[in-house]
């Protein structure tokens, strides 16, 4: 906008200038309130939300004549105990609060950056059949609501809103489109995602956001759902195990993902495929974000989970049977 004043030597110049330049301080002061509010909100850009109507379905790869087709799932509730915390024992072991930003768990209630194998053995757990693994991901938070920015860390390092508690957590192991499947080690360390994707050029980034009741369509955006439908997360950790190790020095290297056929790479064994299906339920245009380091923005290709098995031999080889029999099963 451009103002047109008066000669300054007129008397109506010095009646004007003093209320133009009012006008000035108080449209700068919107302007910058808007952009601190857009900051503090830590709303990522619109680019990164898309309609869950425009997302192409995708199809499972077929199965083959010796595929194992069976699934296990354990019901490890909702992290209704409000277990957080900001670290992350698979690839910072003994480093507190190094995640900076918040993880949301189910299953073994003691697990933090200075668990051992032998701690993790020894606490308790919210699954059923008594599996003491350890599940996390980072908590979703609504931007339309305040966090509690001093409470086990949720709301730290930019990380602003309410975390959201999902309504459901599906915890379940599938098979192999393939071959049968062998058992998992104990305390086998696995990771899905790339915290890290929106600063380097990652091959890591295993991101699936889709909306509930849309169950073949995930997309790296954010998602935008219709009435009745909330956003989901599908978090698919790698399946092809070295045989060797229980972790590596990247944490990937001893477990890796098979090829879109269901192929394991070669010198690696097929074991059950960990899925973990987390589901909210949000008005209809709720912002929403997931918690990230700092210098991520929050983006949502970082969305990533963490496992570490703590099932005893016998559970896991139950487990196994019932996937290699092509049986679906519970624990219980």
């Amino acid at each position: 906008m451009r103002i047109k004043l008066p000669f300054p030597n007129s008397p109506l110049f010095w009646g004007i200038l003093p209320v133009t330049l009012g006008l000035i301080v108080i449209l700068g002061v919107m302007t910058l309130g808007a952009d601190r509010a857009a900051t503090v909100s830590g709303a990522p850009a619109d680019d990164k939300y898309v309609d869950i109507g425009t997302v192409v379905p995708t199809r499972a790869p077929a199965a083959g004549p010796d595929a194992s087709t069976g699934s296990y799932t354990v019901d490890c509730g909702r992290n209704e105990q409000g277990h957080y915390n900001m670290d992350n024992v698979v690839t910072s072991p003994g480093v507190v609060n190094g995640a900076h930003h918040t993880h949301d768990y189910v299953g073994n209630l003691s697990t933090n950056a200075l668990s051992t194998d032998r701690t993790l053995a020894a606490a308790e757990t919210t699954c059923a059949g008594g599996d003491r693994s350890t599940y996390y991901w980072p908590v979703l938070r609504r931007l339309d609501r305040t966090g509690e920015a001093h409470k086990a860390g949720v709301g730290a390092h930019g990380n602003t809103g309410e975390a959201v508690t999902a309504a459901s957590v599906r915890v379940e192991f599938r098979g192999n489109p393939v071959s049968s499947v062998v058992g998992m080690p104990r305390f086998l360390r696995l990771v899905t995602g790339d915290p890290v994707a929106a600063t380097t050029d990652s091959a890591n980034v295993r991101a699936q956001w889709g909306c509930s009741g849309y169950p073949d369509r995930f997309t790296r955006n954010y998602v935008r759902c219709p009435q009745g439908s909330g956003p989901t997360r599908t978090l698919d950790f790698p399946s092809c195990w070295n045989g060797l190790a229980t972790d590596s020095p990247d944490h990937r290297a001893h477990a890796q993902f098979p090829a879109a056929d269901g192929t394991c790479p070669r010198a690696t064994f097929p074991v059950p495929q960990l899925r973990v299906t987390l589901t909210y339920e949000l008005p209809e245009g709720t912002p929403f974000a997931v918690d990230s380091f700092p210098e991520q923005l929050r983006d949502p290709i970082t969305d990533h989970a963490m496992f570490v098995n703590v099932m005893i031999g016998d559970r896991m080889a139950e487990l196994v049977r019932c996937i290699n029999e092509d049986r679906q099963c519970k624990a219980g």
